[in-house]
């Protein structure tokens, strides 16, 4: 039984990655231009980005979730995710994709906005154009500042992935919670625990490397 539920939650934990993955590879370049676009002068762009974040930000992941998988359906009569695992797990990177973009464009942007405007009009003076001070004056300072917010985030990220059981994705909690619903089993949800804390321990020790490495700025 041990090595049967081990091979179910090792199922389990490659769609829990997976989801990890392809979440941060979206939201994290969708948070910098929602960043840029809650920083523009541009007002209506600046206004709607505030509301879509304070929106996303204010509501449950899970009802987030709920309305991106069942809503086109309802909405459509037809479900564009279709019923299998592969477009149960689309909808959830959507879902969680959306969700922490907002959560990271605020982190963006006091990172951006925690750069010291004299640094900036420096290149200016310098004759350095706009994507160069961005590039090598603002980008390097900001990532020093948004690391310790950003892998708090990514860790907490790591145990949402458990919400995608709601709406049938076989992911990492759900392989530990069937056990107890079809054997009556609770250490296998225990079990499970040990690999969410194996998950988190390896990205806690690759950020602190990170911000030993990004040291040279204090």
């Amino acid at each position: 039984m041990f090595w049967t539920v081990t091979q179910s939650l090792l199922n389990g934990l490659a769609t829990t990655i997976e989801i990890f993955i392809f979440t941060l590879l979206f939201a994290l370049p969708l948070g910098l231009i929602l960043a840029f676009g809650s920083m523009s002068k541009f007002r209506p762009l600046r206004y709607f980005i505030q509301v879509l974040v304070w929106v996303i930000r204010g509501t449950p992941l899970m009802l987030q979730l709920i309305i991106i998988f069942y809503g086109p359906g309802l909405w459509l009569s037809h479900n564009i995710w279709s019923g299998n695992e592969t477009g149960r797990i689309t909808a959830t990177v959507v879902a969680f994709a959306i969700n922490y973009a907002c959560y990271f464009s605020v982190i963006f942007r006091g990172g951006i906005e925690g750069v010291p405007v004299g640094q900036r009009e420096a290149g200016q003076v310098l004759g350095m154009t706009r994507s160069q001070i961005f590039f090598r004056i603002t980008l390097l300072q900001m990532v020093k500042r948004v690391v310790p917010p950003m892998s708090n985030e990514i860790i907490t990220l790591v145990k949402d992935t458990s919400l995608a059981r709601i709406i049938a994705a076989y992911e990492l909690t759900f392989a530990g919670y069937s056990f107890m619903k079809s054997a009556g089993l609770t250490w296998p949800l225990f079990y499970t625990g040990v690999f969410y804390l194996i998950f988190v321990g390896i990205l806690t020790l690759l950020f602190n490397y990170i911000e030993r490495k990004l040291g040279y700025f204090r």
